[in-house]
């Protein structure tokens, strides 16, 4: 895959994100817009979440059904951009609500393109491909907040959805004509058989390690960017909305090391590499908790959580993707499950832990999950015993010498160009 597909995949992936994390910047304007009451403003970032959560069950699995993913990846942004533009020129709460659970449930896209980027690169290209297109996730996230307050400003909360929609159905068009077919041979015989092997995924021991580090990786990630607005308009800060917006830029400078994330991954090191990230982001915590006397110290700290958080979700994803080649779409589905509860948890916890114990406390809860997820890499590390080589160089094993073959029937093997077969190819 080309330079210029992987940076389109990103974008895809930052604009499907950004639809679901856009109203946090601008929450009051939208709620005296649509009659929202001042206490239940926080649904119209809830109802968004909670189609994404539900798009993670029943759509992703589609990726593994279908036998061509760029169509599915077009349709879904379509499906986005609709969802997008009826919030945009909604007059009621219940029709931007449903606006907005609609484009949340597609967002799941981003999914979608994960594994498509998966399948479509060679093994020792898989990891860097990946982390190119992950970072449009965070560039997504982080990006959001700056971009929606220069718009809101400038031409109202609407202006936002209606942009975002609008690039939303470009997207879908440049997919089709820029993104190479990843047709398939075979494909599981329905719906339902992908679904069981959804749920299947839960019980196997190399998912649900990867799964609850992601719990605590984005329960951290959460602890920080859902309370980071607290200390900072308060005193001694009195920050405006569009300064406490700019500590993105600082998150965008960390994730920057999704792409490396990538190369390390390509080269084995993958599983060392997510240790030593989850003890970096411990370190940073204690660079964050000095917030309420030095703003450096907590933009070091910004920039080191995020580097590292995109280290340990790059090799997560890596390790899944090379894992469960012919199950890629269900197991980052299955895998996103655990991001989101965890992103939940930390927004809901800062807020209350903030109230009672200051940002002190708010740090502590943050490098607490950090702990907690390092420790569930400690005790899982030994379900990859073999991964580097795996991953690295032999193709017919997907991420370690325990780990299944490709499924019969999914016909989304192939050797490396150049490389004779040493095994037959699985499927019919």
């Amino acid at each position: 895959m080309d330079v210029w597909r992987r940076l389109l995949l990103a974008v895809v992936c930052g604009v499907a994100v950004a639809s679901v994390y856009a109203a946090q910047p601008v929450l009051a304007p939208m709620g005296d817009s649509l009659g929202v009451p001042a206490g239940q403003l926080g649904l119209i970032v809830s109802i968004g979440q909670l189609g994404y959560l539900v798009g993670l069950v029943l759509l992703v699995p589609l990726g593994d059904l279908v036998t061509n993913r760029r169509r599915l990846i077009a349709g879904h942004l379509v499906a986005t951009a609709a969802g997008l533009l009826l919030t945009s020129v909604a007059s009621t709460s219940w029709l931007a609500f449903a606006g907005l659970a609609l484009a949340g449930m597609f967002a799941v896209v981003v999914q979608t393109a994960v594994a498509y980027a998966a399948s479509v690169s060679p093994p020792v290209e898989r990891g860097r491909n990946i982390g190119v297109v992950t970072s449009g996730v965070v560039v997504g996230i982080l990006g959001a907040r700056v971009v929606t307050g220069v718009f809101a400003e400038q031409w109202g909360w609407r202006s936002v959805y209606a942009a975002l929609g609008v690039l939303a159905l470009g997207l879908a068009v440049l997919v089709l004509r820029a993104l190479p077919s990843d047709e398939r041979s075979s494909r599981p015989a329905g719906y339902r058989q992908v679904v069981v092997a959804f749920g299947a995924l839960f019980g196997e021991r190399i998912f649900l390690t990867r799964g609850l580090i992601a719990f605590f990786l984005f329960a951290s990630f959460g602890t920080l960017w859902s309370g980071l607005s607290l200390p900072l308009t308060d005193a001694p800060w009195h920050f405006g909305e569009s300064q406490v917006g700019m500590l993105g830029v600082a998150g965008l400078a960390g994730s920057l090391g999704a792409a490396r994330a990538g190369r390390w991954a390509d080269t084995g090191r993958a599983v060392p590499m997510a240790g030593f990230a989850l003890a970096l982001l411990i370190v940073s915590w204690a660079a964050i908790a000095q917030l309420p006397w030095s703003l450096w110290l907590l933009i070091v700290g910004v920039m080191v959580l995020d580097f590292a958080v995109q280290v340990v979700h790059v090799s997560n994803q890596h390790l899944l993707t090379s894992t469960y080649v012919g199950r890629a779409s269900s197991a980052i589905g299955g895998y996103m499950v655990f991001y989101s509860l965890g992103s939940a948890l930390g927004a809901a916890a800062t807020t209350s832990v903030f109230t009672s114990y200051g940002w002190t406390g708010s740090s502590i809860l943050g490098a607490g999950f950090a702990v907690c997820a390092l420790v569930a890499w400690v005790a899982g590390r030994g379900g990859f015993p073999g991964a580097p080589k795996a991953v690295a160089g032999a193709p017919k094993t997907c991420g370690h010498p325990g780990a299944p073959a490709t499924p019969p029937g999914s016909g989304t093997h192939r050797p490396p160009a150049g490389r004779p077969r040493t095994a037959p190819e699985s499927g019919p």
